[in-house]
């Protein structure tokens, strides 16, 4: 019952929100305060003119909306939908859940032997490191067990589906598209570098130690004279997490690799093979399993930090790996069932709409935002931002976003290092190319929160070239200058010009 009006009462906020919005939505023409004026003046003189833009921005003391443009227009959210997956977690997982790694057997343990085999189940905990896996083994040691007569099975889901629909090709081999599988270690992710030729040696590529079983060819060269018209790189998947790089690099300096693994049971067994032969015997082999025996029993595990904490990371370092583990978790928790992209969807979609959030018309498609497929507007994400901000069991969230120049992926963003943005800022960028995001709360001393959705969507690649503050960060100047006219115009004009 007590659930029930909770939800009944938030979703009446979240009700009249959504009219405020939509009033302001219905009269853009005609703003409804001198201040709505200005803005909506200065607005006019800094608005990009190749691409689009939907705003938003509502004051929480009483859910007014200050100024609205196109906020029901859908536009491709990138890691804004983070946001929609750290609500949707702690209402469906609670802050107390954990990945937890296992080791089990159905043998008797005899002389410092398990005689039989162990099994190694994996829970897509993305951030287990070899590190957590070599304490799980080090404390059998600790307990006097330091041989398995038999193979070491690992267990995992089965025909996983480790990619998004509408993630983009070419982004699948490098680290931040990792894949996401039950069996993830050191984030499915290995580090290596490209170097130059010399005079005794050609072009080379090094890779760190933890990249067990990967394996790259190269015959890639560097133009150190920048002498030919078309120059890239190509790294091309092989398979069993074998690449090729080929192609060209402009310069003369060695470049840092950062490559996503493509069989990530195949990384977990050369791992766990490696890992063996320094903490214990292994007299037969690291396998792939099927099921855990009946009889078996917990002999070792490993923990995740809680949801909070890896909520925390998420949002602070927009981490598509824990985003999209979260998201298929969703659909394993809610349907009882093996998760998926598809089902962590459908997960996502009812947990919000019964948390009142009306997704009419958008498409979930991951929990990262990865996907070109993704589409919300900026009400929807509004609502979202509305009900962390009333409910106490979000409201935490919101110390857990980015701040302008201080944390996360806002510490160093031009226009955000420096007043008047600096430390006022608490928002979830969303950034891909075509896409230049922002969704949050502005904090100012002595003054209400101020909500806002900031969305632009075919942006030119160009941009990134003019080396200039972004249309976010100057509508926002211009809204604090609004809410703070007199600590902030001399500021905001400057900046405007």
């Amino acid at each position: 019952m007590e659930t029930l009006l909770k939800t009944t009462l938030y979703a009446g906020l979240l009700l009249t929100a959504s009219h405020n919005m939509a009033y302001a939505e219905q009269h853009d023409s005609r703003p409804i305060s001198a201040q709505t004026t200005s803005l909506s003046q200065a607005i006019s003189k800094i608005s990009p003119r190749h691409s689009q833009i939907a705003l938003l921005a509502m004051d929480m003391s009483n859910n007014q909306v200050i100024y609205s443009q196109q906020a029901e227009t859908l536009f491709i959210p990138a890691s804004t939908q983070k946001l929609l997956t750290a609500v949707s977690a702690v209402a469906q997982l609670g802050p107390d859940f954990r990945y937890v790694t296992q080791l089990w057997t159905d043998a008797p343990i005899r002389k410092g032997h398990i005689a039989g085999s162990a099994y190694l189940r994996f829970s897509g905990d993305p951030t287990l490191t070899q590190a957590d896996l070599k304490a799980i083994f080090a404390n059998l040691v600790k307990q006097g067990i330091n041989r398995i007569d038999g193979h070491l099975y690992l267990l995992g889901d089965k025909q996983e589906q480790m990619q998004a629909p509408g993630w983009v090709w070419d982004d699948l081999g490098i680290c931040f598209a990792a894949p996401v599988s039950s069996y993830i270690i050191n984030q499915n992710c290995v580090y290596g570098q490209f170097s130059p030729s010399s005079t005794s040696k050609p072009s080379q590529v090094s890779l760190r130690a933890g990249s067990y079983g990967v394996k790259i060819s190269n015959d890639a060269v560097f133009d150190q004279k920048a002498s030919r018209e078309f120059c890239q790189l190509d790294m091309v998947r092989l398979g069993q997490n074998n690449y090729h790089l080929r192609g060209c690099y402009p310069g003369g300096e060695a470049i840092p690799l950062a490559i996503a693994v493509s069989d990530p049971f195949k990384f977990a067994q050369d791992n766990l093979t490696s890992l063996l032969k320094g903490e214990m015997s292994l007299a037969g082999k690291v396998q792939l399993g099927t099921s855990l025996p009946q009889k078996a029993k917990l002999i070792a595990s490993h923990s995740s930090a809680p949801l909070p904490e890896l909520l925390e990371t998420m949002l602070l370092k927009s981490d598509n790996l824990i985003a999209d583990s979260l998201f298929k978790q969703l659909g394993k928790s809610y349907f009882k069932t093996q998760g998926s992209f598809t089902n962590g969807a459908a997960a996502m979609q009812r947990i919000l709409t019964n948390l009142g959030i009306d997704l009419s018309n958008a498409n979930i498609v991951d929990g990262s935002g990865l996907s070109r497929y993704n589409l919300l507007n900026a009400k929807q994400l509004a609502a979202v931002l509305a009900l962390i901000h009333q409910d106490s069991r979000f409201s935490p969230l919101i110390t857990s976003l980015p701040q302008a120049g201080i944390s996360g992926t806002l510490r160093y963003r031009m226009g955000y290092n420096k007043p008047p943005l600096k430390q006022q800022i608490f928002a979830k960028t969303g950034s891909m190319q075509g896409v230049s995001n922002l969704a949050g709360f502005i904090r100012l001393s002595q003054h209400n929160d101020t909500l806002f959705v900031i969305l632009e969507n075919g942006m030119s690649p160009e941009l990134k070239n003019q080396h200039k503050p972004s249309f976010n960060a100057e509508f926002l100047k211009q809204l604090i200058s609004v809410l703070q006219p007199s600590s902030t115009t001399a500021t905001v004009n400057t900046a405007a010009h």
